[in-house]
């Protein structure tokens, strides 16, 4: 019985080992710009949201969990409405974040592959066979200004990607 134990504990190590002795503070280094909270540069006229996110680190630093609200006005005779939306950034099983779940008010679930670059932080969603992808980029301006891009590639073009919402937000915590 030791010895099953044993070789257990043994083998739980070389498959957990490389996520649990990461380093927290090195696999969130290219987020903490983003860590905090942040206001669009929106106004709330006709045609321009006005919002609000957060990303915050989470469940001992393994998650960072990322909430907006936006509240569009109304347009001529369409109705105002708000989206709200959640995205969780996980560790792969190497401990890297370069994964992510988002989910919002309008019924959306987005599975998202993270690249990073210099100065941004690229998600795009898979290729499915007959639906859309989607990518969303959050391109570093400073340390308290950031310019958010989501766009959408059509079934038949899953690779070109059209800017569908694109706009700036200004670090205020």
């Amino acid at each position: 019985m030791k010895q099953v134990i044993f070789t257990a504990t043994i083998l739980f190590s070389l498959f957990t080992g490389p996520v649990i002795s990461q380093n927290s503070a090195n696999r969130w280094e290219k987020w903490e710009y983003l860590v905090g909270e942040w206001k669009g540069e929106g106004t709330g006229k006709p045609g321009e949201g006005i919002g609000t996110f957060s990303i915050n680190k989470d469940l001992s630093d393994k998650i960072l969990v990322k909430k907006g609200h936006t509240e569009f006005p109304p347009i001529g005779l369409e109705a105002g409405y708000n989206h709200d939306d959640l995205m969780i950034v996980s560790l792969d099983f190497n401990g890297n974040p370069n994964q992510s779940i988002y989910f919002d008010n309008e019924g959306h679930t987005i599975h998202y592959a993270i690249v990073y670059t210099e100065n941004e932080i690229v998600f795009t969603s898979e290729a499915i066979p007959n639906l859309p992808r989607f990518q969303l980029k959050y391109q570093k301006l400073g340390e308290k200004k950031v310019n958010i891009i989501f766009a959408i590639a059509s079934p038949q073009s899953p690779e070109e990607f059209k800017t569908y919402i694109e706009g700036k937000s200004n670090k205020i915590e």
